[in-house]
């Protein structure tokens, strides 16, 4: 694996929910690039919404990264970070790139209603900066607090080259002065986010193409800062089957998946693959899916997120899992050759247990009356057959010369009368499981 100490990427959710399918694509995307490179996947916990912002939140992040298997190699707080805010928020006012405010809601809204029935784009039109020192100790001394924009260079094009959509291109003139700080003195989302990412290294931010407008305005705050920006890349948005990352959808995190039976390796091997021109495989070994991870394969179209594309490809995880990886949620009783038999059948490791019931009994078997005389003879040639080795083609053998039925009349009646179903794990390694005692019951009964 290329190693590049230097690469350091960060996931940011805010603890004012749980993470959902998106916010989990995103910090696999982050985890991946950095196991990839040999870097550091840092975890920063946006906090600075303190009203919103609840330790369970906190908690359960945590949780659900450790149970997905993605464990950041360091936690940050931004609740904890507010020194390093307010220096750089005024070294910027001092530089003129941050200048009070001081219209109410609802003079921004008329505001921006009057340009729209000029026809003209709804743009912060910076009548703050053209008050006078006098002008703000009036509004100051009224009672008014400002909130805080951050003055755009309207003089060149902000432009990147996205690790994903590739060159893109924005004109400051045609986007409004952001506002970084709220009059009640909180933070909105993006200064402080690029201030941590210059102050934690950070090398590559990976989000969703929602982001794109924002990564513009913070470019320019980059600069202001004196500080070179990290690369971009942008994957396009979820779709399910209602819309764009639907209510729903949004809905769908961990705990879906656990209640579900999904297995971890099954959504990380998903997640690392949809919306790319790889397919979607059954892989189990992060290390393979970060060695392939090529945002050059990333396309643009959105991508859509399938539970039955997950269902199915979580039972092809299942099937690979050996015994000591799931033992410990397995049935009481259950040694490695049952699970070797039962899991070519299994959707999830939780269906085990009913296959189990199979091999304990007792069974119930719907048998045809022309059958029953063919299952007394089997109960025969059961007790005579050597169950040291292949008890299953020793007992089918048997029968056939005996009996002479062969395919689906010969292995129907006996799977069926053995346990109670007509499809599952292969007779010849679950008939030992069974033994001779419950089989020879099973038959007779």
């Amino acid at each position: 694996m290329t190693s590049h100490p230097s690469a350091v990427t960060r996931f940011a959710p805010s603890p004012t929910g749980r993470l959902h399918v998106g916010n989990i694509r995103a910090a696999l995307g982050n985890w991946l690039w950095a196991r990839k490179h040999g870097g550091r996947f840092l975890l920063r916990l946006d906090d600075t919404d303190t009203e919103r912002s609840e330790e369970r939140f906190v908690d359960a992040i945590r949780a659900d990264l450790d149970w997905l298997g993605l464990v950041p190699d360091a936690e940050v707080r931004q609740s904890e970070r507010f020194a390093l805010y307010e220096r750089r928020f005024d070294e910027l006012v001092e530089g003129g790139r941050i200048y009070p405010c001081y219209e109410s809601t609802q003079e921004l809204e008329l505001k921006r209603k009057v340009q729209l029935g000029r026809g003209l784009p709804p743009v912060y039109d910076r009548a703050a900066l053209a008050l006078s020192d006098a002008d703000r100790a009036r509004l100051e001394g009224e009672g008014v607090r400002p909130h805080w924009r951050f003055r755009l260079d309207h003089d060149a094009a902000i432009g990147w080259d996205d690790l994903i959509r590739g060159p893109q291109s924005f004109d400051p003139a045609t986007m409004s002065d952001p506002v970084v700080r709220r009059a009640n003195g909180s933070w909105l989302y993006m200064l402080p986010s690029a201030i941590d990412d210059i102050d934690m290294g950070v090398t590559l931010v990976l989000r969703g193409e929602d982001h794109v407008s924002n990564t513009a305005l913070q470019l320019q705050m980059f600069d202001a800062m004196g500080a070179t920006p990290p690369s971009f890349a942008h994957e396009a948005l979820l779709t399910g089957a209602e819309g764009k990352l639907s209510k729903r959808l949004g809905s769908v995190g961990v705990d879906t998946f656990r209640e579900a039976g999904i297995e971890p390796e099954a959504v990380r091997a998903l997640l690392a693959r949809i919306g790319t021109s790889d397919p979607v495989e059954p892989i189990r070994d992060a290390g393979q899916l970060a060695e392939t991870l090529n945002f050059a394969r990333f396309g643009r179209a959105p991508a859509r997120f399938e539970e039955a594309e997950l269902t199915q490809l979580n039972a092809r995880i299942v099937h690979q899992l050996p015994f000591d990886v799931v033992a410990a949620r397995l049935p009481d009783g259950m040694d490695a050759a049952g699970w070797d038999a039962i899991r070519p059948n299994l959707s999830t490791v939780a269906e085990a247990a009913d296959w189990w019931t199979v091999v304990e009994g007792p069974v119930m078997a719907d048998i045809a009356a022309e059958d029953r005389e063919f299952l007394v003879a089997a109960a025969t040639e059961a007790a005579a057959i050597d169950w040291a080795g292949d008890p299953w083609h020793a007992l089918t053998g048997a029968l056939k010369a005996a009996t002479g039925r062969k395919g689906r009349a010969l292995f129907l009646p006996l799977r069926r009368a053995l346990t109670g179903r007509d499809h599952g794990p292969d007779m010849a390694q679950l008939l030992p499981l069974i033994g001779r005692e419950r089989t020879i019951e099973r038959l007779t009964a």
